[in-house]
């Protein structure tokens, strides 16, 4: 039988501490979000649908994406137990220099179209992070602004090989010039893979006002401000803006392009260089023996060929093969800081993070992107301390598991 009494008014009391409000609202519903996801959900209430949908979609019916992302949750981690996790580094040695955590920001285009801020939200939080920035060939601020932007930082720039081979050659003689330390040359984008939701949505670069716009913009009236009263977009290549997203890639890109390219292009590199988009053990091999510093194992996000191979399945065959000579790195899909660190256990030397980047500009600008970055840390910290492994080199593929869902038929 409970014994009761009357409530203790000076107990009651204490129970009655009130949480001090928070008087800034993009702090307010940044601290709110306590994942990648949440980040997502604030992020498509604040932005247009047809800039939301770039950021978010993928090519066909987004099978690429969908298996990719479901790929790092088809794993099961092993821990260890009674070791030392006080402390944990997350420090990694990348390309002969440091970064203060095991993923970098992916290169994107028309990143400004997301939210104002752009590239320079990315490179100044990446900066301040200690991890690196990466600058599409596609982005919508200045190889030497970015470079403004972060100073100290470590900077990449991501290559496409145009029709136009000056205009590609010129961005790496800019590149160099501005003290980036890599070079992404990026090899799956023969022609655009074919993003059926800017199609239906009708994106166009820039932005063209229709009456479906202008009422989605109707609950979105700091997206437009902001739009509407910042620099025009200026292109890091492009002379030419008008157009749907697909047209423009499509007279950008170039189905001829091959290994010869590679070759002019390493010539005149003075960096590090990093191939982006292989998605065979073949291909990682040749790649291999040519001597690149890098491979980075990427299917573009889910957005050019769908039904392409799973990166994260990929991973284990090609550290084998190719990762005592050259570094394996991995993106697509990772929306957690434990898809990284499960990344890292199965031989990766380290990760990209694209949408998850963008999900955070758009949800609050620098400060969103901050929030990424932290959301990740935390859960990266987090996961290695229930692990129990104190530093990034103790991950080992002992850690995880693959689960199996897609299994080839004989």
């Amino acid at each position: 039988m409970v014994k009761r009494r009357f409530p203790n008014p000076v107990e009651l009391f204490e129970l009655m501490k009130f949480k001090k409000p928070t008087l800034n609202a993009k702090k307010r519903r940044l601290d709110a979000a306590l994942t990648i996801y949440d980040l997502k959900d604030i992020a498509k209430r604040r932005t247009p649908k047809a800039a939301f949908d770039y950021t978010d979609g993928a090519a066909e019916g987004e099978l690429s994406l969908a298996r990719a992302r479901q790929a790092f949750e088809d794993i099961e981690f092993h821990p260890s137990i009674l070791r030392d996790v006080s402390t944990v580094d997350t420090t990694t040695r990348v390309l002969g220099g440091t970064s203060a955590l095991p993923f970098g920001i992916a290169p994107t285009g028309f990143t400004r179209l997301m939210q104002t801020e752009g590239e320079i939200a990315g490179a100044g939080a990446a900066g301040a992070a200690g991890i690196p920035f990466t600058l599409s060939t596609l982005g919508t601020t200045s190889i030497e602004d970015v470079k403004a932007a972060n100073p100290d930082g470590r900077n990449w720039f991501q290559l496409y090989v145009m029709r136009q081979r000056e205009i590609s050659y010129g961005l790496v003689e800019r590149a160099a010039a501005a003290g980036f330390d890599t070079l992404m040359f990026t090899v799956d984008t023969p022609v655009a893979g074919a993003r059926l939701r800017d199609k239906r949505n009708g994106f166009s670069i820039p932005p063209q006002l229709t009456v479906g716009t202008i009422i989605n913009a109707i609950p979105r009236p700091w997206w437009w401000f902001d739009f509407l009263t910042t620099p025009k977009l200026e292109f890091a290549s492009l002379s030419s803006t008008g157009g749907t997203v697909g047209e423009l890639l499509d007279s950008a890109m170039d189905p001829s392009i091959n290994f010869d390219d590679l070759t002019i292009i390493r010539d005149m590199w003075p960096g590090k260089i990093v191939i982006k988009g292989v998605q065979n053990v073949e291909d990682s091999k040749r790649l291999a023996d040519l001597g690149v510093d890098g491979i980075l194992l990427s299917n573009h996000g889910g957005r050019q060929l769908d039904r392409a191979p799973i990166p994260f399945h990929l991973l284990p065959q090609v550290v084998k093969e190719v990762g005592k000579d050259t570094e394996v790195w991995v993106d697509t899909g990772i929306m957690n800081g434990a898809d990284i660190v499960a990344s890292l256990a199965l031989g990766a030397k380290f990760t990209l993070i694209g949408r998850a980047y963008l999900y955070g500009l758009m949800a609050g600008g620098r400060a969103g992107v901050d929030r990424t970055i932290q959301i990740l840390t935390d859960q990266i910290v987090r996961t290695m301390k229930l692990l129990e492994v104190s530093s990034v080199e103790e991950l080992e593929p002992r850690h995880v598991t693959q689960l199996q869902r897609l299994i080839p038929r004989s």
